[in-house]
């Protein structure tokens, strides 16, 4: 592939490799690739770094983005030369830990050098070609073109569609960091057998890990924060559970089930209480077979009827009341739509949403001696962050309580900028009517609908 004369990226090439690679897959499903790594050249390398986040934090070699860019082309020179040949050392992955759920337990983070994200990215976009290919319509999590809120659409139309039912929830146990090694290569042998992507995806297996100074090298596992572990998470998730429910538990069930799956957050909704409690028995050993353990607290098996076939005045009122259950930050009830009529809808996590509260919380208490205006930009862009992912049609009170809480927590920490400094609520209004913090609306509405019954013919 020719680079172009300005020395800019060639999309249109890197694309027209990448359409013959999955046009390949497509034709030929059960093909083992053994020529892939040719297809990936400087100008594939300089793609591959044009679709590389800049902004994220350094790795073990402390080099920034900025850094790399100032001899881009010599670094992709010799990038491409060591992969090639062989001679590529995947470098250590940094981790640290962020907060998860309520703050009192932490996430372990892998963050990869910029040099290695730009590798990563390069091998994921010829794996991506193949596998897309193979992907089930079931799973969204980290694929081109597909989203946290088109699993929720997709949920919600399946749900209506089947009227509820029985929803199995469940929770893979540190999934990330007990994904088995062994099991991942002979998954990929079915698909990509090329040596030189082989062993460089071993390389990043077997990269050790620094924390606090110590370097260690886990036997299992793929740091999340790494650019192809989310690839390599969906490979392993589709041999393990979506061919495995398609081929093997659908032709078995006596009602119609299906799954909706976002990288290791799924859920499996079943027409049949009996169906959902044999999957339920059968789940764990079919997981403890590749090196999973289920959850036992957090895997549930939830009642999700419509509410008059259960309860309502049209029902015999002997069937189980609906439950709720969270997916992806949402929590999915029954309630009822402006006409009347029953309708799956979701709202906030409560658990998501004291999350959310407490970290505005932190953020104020941190800048409260700041600027009114710089205090406002920051809450104006937290407010429209929080409400680009939840602000969905059934979810309108959960946003106004939220801006509600974010103003009286806003508040608070300026109270306590001084002893003198006492917000009182008219002063209260006066500084909203100067400085407004948005209201919330509905992003998602439309776009949801449309994708929504896409999806719905394309899984029937």
């Amino acid at each position: 592939m020719e680079g172009n004369m300005s020395g800019m990226p060639s999309p249109v090439s890197v694309s027209t490799r990448l359409q013959r690679i999955a046009k390949l897959a497509r034709e030929a499903p059960d093909m083992a690739f053994t020529s892939l790594s040719h297809h990936i050249d400087v100008d594939f390398l300089r793609e591959a770094y044009r679709r590389t986040r800049k902004d994220g934090a350094a790795g073990v070699d402390g080099q920034t983005a900025d850094e790399y860019a100032r001899d881009l082309e010599g670094n992709l020179c010799s990038l491409l030369g060591r992969f090639k040949s062989g001679a590529y050392r995947a470098p250590s992955v940094l981790r640290v830990h962020i907060p998860k759920g309520d703050g009192s337990k932490t996430r372990p983070i892998g963050i990869p050098t910029f040099e290695d994200k730009v590798l990563q990215r390069a091998v994921s976009m010829v794996l991506e070609a193949v596998y897309e290919q193979d992907f089930r319509d079931c799973s969204f999590g980290f694929r081109p073109g597909r989203s946290a809120h088109q699993a929720i659409d997709c949920l919600d139309e399946k749900l209506m569609e089947m009227k509820g039912g029985w929803v199995l929830e469940v929770d893979i146990r540190r999934f990330f960091d007990t994904l088995d090694h062994g099991h991942l290569r002979a998954f990929l042998d079915r698909r990509v057998r090329d040596g030189v992507l082989r062993r460089m995806i071993d390389k990043w297996l077997k990269a050790g890990v620094l924390e606090g100074g110590s370097l260690s090298y886990p036997e299992l596992g793929t740091p999340q924060g790494g650019v192809i572990s989310p690839l390599l998470a969906n490979i392993y998730l589709h041999e393990v559970l979506d061919v495995w429910f398609e081929g093997v538990v659908l032709p078995r069930l006596r009602g119609g089930a299906f799954l909706v799956r976002y990288a290791d957050d799924f859920v499996i909704v079943f027409l049949l209480e009996m169906d959902a409690r044999r999957v339920m028995e059968v789940l764990p050993k079919r997981f403890g077979k590749y090196g999973l353990t289920l959850h036992p607290e957090k895997t549930r098996l939830v009642p999700f009827p419509r509410p008059w076939l259960s309860s309502g005045p049209k029902g015999s009122g002997g069937g189980p009341r609906p439950g709720t259950f969270d997916l992806l930050g949402f929590t999915f009830f029954w309630g009822r739509s402006r006409k009347g009529k029953w309708i799956v809808k979701q709202k906030t996590a409560r658990d998501r949403f004291r999350r959310s509260l407490k970290r505005i919380s932190e953020w104020c208490r941190e800048n409260r001696h700041r600027p009114i205006a710089e205090q406002h930009r920051g809450l104006v862009m937290k407010l429209k962050g929080h409400g680009a992912y939840f602000g969905i049609k059934s979810n309108g009170r959960a946003l106004c309580t939220f801006r509600y809480q974010v103003i009286f927590i806003w508040r608070k920490w300026l109270s306590r900028r001084s002893q003198r400094a006492r917000i009182s609520m008219d002063r209260l209004r006066g500084l909203l009517e100067r400085w407004p913090l948005p209201a919330p609306i509905v992003v998602h509405s439309i776009y949801r609908r449309q994708r929504s019954l896409d999806l719905k013919s394309r899984m029937r």
